[in-house]
């Protein structure tokens, strides 16, 4: 018998720019470490008429301990806990991929990194993520194990972010005025962004 994919992410992300103590919190709760701390690098594409961003869909590929092509879809937000559509695939490759989706007419037009730490509690995938600009959570799952593993690691009161890494880059810049084009640690070295960049939108 088949099983049916439904292909749907439910997360919800907090900034969160002490990641020491949800770290301690998870360690104390017995949560299982899946991926130790591991560089991250992103590359998403736009389409030859550059319409992907502006109707929310993201093609990305993404190179850390393996290989993945990522398609999403724009989602829904209820109580900040974001559901959208999504399926990835592990490719071998990251060159090779790059190549084939040039081929599609995909062109290269962002890059972001980040460090990501992946733990798992209660059914949900916990990540600490830490980027240029700044630290945060994520937790995947049901909506209901969400809720309640933001409760476990009390974060209960932290606001929720449904805006995506790349959005939230294009406040930090505008905020900031910077004029740099990628999510880099080179680009944001010596800078400190101010906890208004993530809370001021709310």
């Amino acid at each position: 018998m088949n099983t049916i994919r439904t292909y749907t992410e439910t997360e919800v992300k907090m900034y969160v720019p002490d990641l020491s103590a949800v770290q301690a919190q998870l360690e104390q709760l017995g949560a299982a470490l899946v991926a130790p701390r591991v560089y991250e690098r992103n590359v998403r594409y736009e389409d030859a008429q550059s319409s992907l961003t502006g109707r929310g869909i993201v093609v990305r590929l993404r190179q850390d301990s393996r290989v993945r092509l990522t398609y999403k879809e724009s989602g829904k937000a209820v109580d900040g806990i974001l559901s959208r559509y999504e399926a990835e695939v592990e490719v071998s490759d990251f060159d090779a991929m790059q190549t084939i989706l040039g081929k599609l007419g995909y062109t290269p037009y962002f890059v972001y990194e980040k460090y990501r730490t992946t733990y798992t509690l209660d059914g949900c995938e916990v990540v600490l993520d830490e980027l240029p600009y700044g630290n945060f959570v994520e937790i995947e799952g049901t909506t209901g194990a969400i809720t309640e593993a933001i409760q476990r690691l009390k974060l209960e009161r932290l606001p929720r972010l449904t805006a995506s890494y790349t959005v939230l880059f294009e406040r930090v810049k505008l905020l900031m005025r910077l004029t740099c084009h990628d999510l880099t640690f080179d680009n944001f070295k010596g800078l400190t962004v101010p906890e208004e960049a993530f809370t001021s939108w709310l």
